[in-house]
């Protein structure tokens, strides 16, 4: 199966670190969030790569080149404009059936294999990746009825969501309601499916996720990846 990985963000959220480097381009541990991405896309057998750039383009092709380093194919799409965060698919050429799409600064151990052999077992349009998180509210927390009164109180309760990772498993039928030539975000593609009536997979992951898109986020990364290469890496490949 192929993988895009969508590597055209700026990465606003993480200045200043981003003012010198493109955001999947930041060091975690030893190695760009990007790199880790690659090698373990080649750890789980993929064969090929897309990554979609929008600028530093030399950068990424320098560091990156066709990828024999990692013995996997890496391709280039280029963006003259921003076209989002689901919008570049529309420009790749050749994709499969179904394809892998990995935001680019992405810190997970999820077996990539295991998620695109589950979308293909199910016979999934789209399986999306999702994460547990919590948030607590230090506050007590008031239900209004509608007519300020209360008809219920919550003291600090801690409200658990689900988020998406980032990572998600396509079809290409689905590549039709993608508009040409201008941004369109992966929500957009999300509502308008919903709107069809068309089925979603969510499949919740229980192992490790973090996105680096925020400063703080950015350290628990480094941190975490230093502490744990062999999780995210496997045996065998962390040098």
């Amino acid at each position: 199966m192929q993988a895009i990985i969508l590597a055209g963000g700026k990465g606003t959220r993480l200045q200043p670190y981003t003012t010198v480097l493109p955001k999947p381009l930041m060091p975690v541990g030893d190695y760009p969030i990007l790199e880790i991405l690659i090698r373990q896309l080649a750890r789980d057998g993929f064969a090929k790569i897309v990554l979609t750039i929008g600028y530093h383009v030399e950068l990424f092709q320098a560091l990156f080149k066709d990828g024999e380093k990692w013995g996997i194919d890496i391709e280039y799409s280029l963006e003259d404009k921003p076209l989002g965060t689901i919008g570049p698919l529309k420009q790749i050429d050749g994709l499969e059936d179904d394809f892998l799409v990995i935001n680019g600064d992405t810190l997970t151990d999820l077996n990539f294999t295991m998620l695109c052999e589950l979308h293909e077992k199910e016979k999934n349009t789209m399986t999306i990746a999702t994460k547990k998180r919590s948030v607590k509210v230090n506050y007590g927390v008031i239900e209004d009825g509608g007519d300020n009164c209360l008809v219920g109180y919550k003291e600090k309760p801690v409200i658990e969501y689900n988020v998406a990772m980032g990572v998600y498993v396509l079809s290409k039928g689905l590549l039709d309601l993608i508009p040409p030539d201008r941004r369109y975000d992966f929500p957009d593609l999300v509502h308008e499916m919903v709107r069809k009536g068309m089925k979603i997979r969510c499949f919740n992951y229980e192992g490790y996720w973090l996105d680096i898109g925020r400063p703080e986020d950015y350290q628990i990364a480094v941190e975490q990846f230093s502490q744990n290469k062999k999780m995210f890496l496997g045996e065998g490949n962390e040098v």
